[in-house]
């Protein structure tokens, strides 16, 4: 048993989709980060840079193991079970590459044009200007990998595209709320067509029920 602690956000979202395709068994937590629960003591103590999601994994070899960090986690469960990363090789490098590609750049990035665009009290220009062409510079890395190939690590779908799929639909959704002619993007588009079809990215994007 697993136990997921998270919430309705495109970060929230990787690991019940993550769960999902592996068919592991889990329990979800809330945490309703508007509510400020992200900071309750027995909540840092799992993940102690107080961000969602997280993880205990009650059946890992050594006792409960806790995990944080989306990426972390997303590898941690890959390699629990021996799916959606390669074992080694090439497909393996491709699928860490283009994970950690929207940890550490699509995620932030699309993060702060969200707030600057969506929901900060007033408008600031300057910010929204420069994360929207930092949005915009990543998504066309995007276009240019799936242009080439039918997921981000390759021939087989991995948790590249567990880790890229909400953040790209919240993407697009701050572009386009900004500037109404949408993004051509054609390959990712029919990327996000694809990956969202699955029945298992389906469920874990309605987790959790609030």
């Amino acid at each position: 048993m697993i136990d997921l602690y998270t919430w309705t956000t495109p970060n929230g979202r990787k690991i019940p989709i993550a769960l999902e395709e592996l068919g592991l068994e889990y329990r979800t937590h809330p945490v309703d980060i508007g509510q400020n629960q992200q900071l309750a003591p027995d909540f840092l103590a799992i993940s102690p840079n107080n961000k969602i999601p997280a993880i205990v994994d009650h059946d890992a070899p050594d006792g409960p193991q806790s995990v944080f960090e989306s990426g972390a986690i997303l590898v941690y469960l890959a390699e629990k079970t021996g799916k959606l990363l390669a074992a080694s090789g090439p497909a393996r490098v491709a699928a860490l590459e283009w994970t950690f590609w929207q940890v550490g750049g699509l995620g932030p990035m699309a993060g702060q044009l969200g707030y600057f665009a969506l929901r900060a009290p007033e408008p600031v220009e300057l910010a929204i200007d420069r994360f929207a062409d930092e949005v915009r510079r990543l998504l066309g890395v995007m276009e240019g990998r799936l242009e080439k190939v039918r997921y981000l690590a390759g021939d087989d779908y991995s948790i590249a595209d567990i880790a890229s799929f909400a953040w790209t639909l919240a993407a697009l959704e701050a572009l386009e709320k900004i500037q109404p002619d949408r993004p051509p993007l054609p390959a990712v588009r029919v990327w996000l067509e694809r990956v969202g079809e699955r029945a298992a990215v389906r469920r874990g994007m309605a987790v959790p029920k609030v």
